[in-house]
């Protein structure tokens, strides 16, 4: 009885974090495509929609939270994502600093 009352209750975390994934989806398309809202509101409320999608699939699929056996994930995640946002920054600045040292003007 125990595995069963595990993979009920793992079954309702999945399908509860698909719910909240979908709404969430719907959200950001509504948004981007059908508010009338300013460009400027949209990329803000979709930037805020994309945090909490991200959240979402830390907590419902992945499995990851504040507690103390997921800890060493967590500090996993937020290592690799710190590389990967080092990357695409400095990606950025070499390239802007390339483009203004090469006089190209568009």
């Amino acid at each position: 009885m125990d595995n069963k009352e595990q993979y009920l209750r793992d079954l309702r975390t999945y399908v509860y974090g698909f719910l909240l994934a979908v709404v969430l989806t719907v959200a950001a398309f509504w948004a981007a495509l059908g508010s009338g809202w300013a460009p400027g509101t949209v990329l803000s409320v979709v930037g805020f929609l994309g945090l909490i999608q991200l959240s979402v699939h830390l907590r419902y699929f992945l499995h990851i939270d504040r507690s103390r056996q997921q800890r060493e994930d967590l500090d996993l995640i937020l290592f690799t994502s710190l590389v990967v946002l080092i990357i695409v920054l400095g990606t950025i600045w070499v390239l802007g600093n390339l483009h203004e040292r090469m006089h190209m003007h568009m």
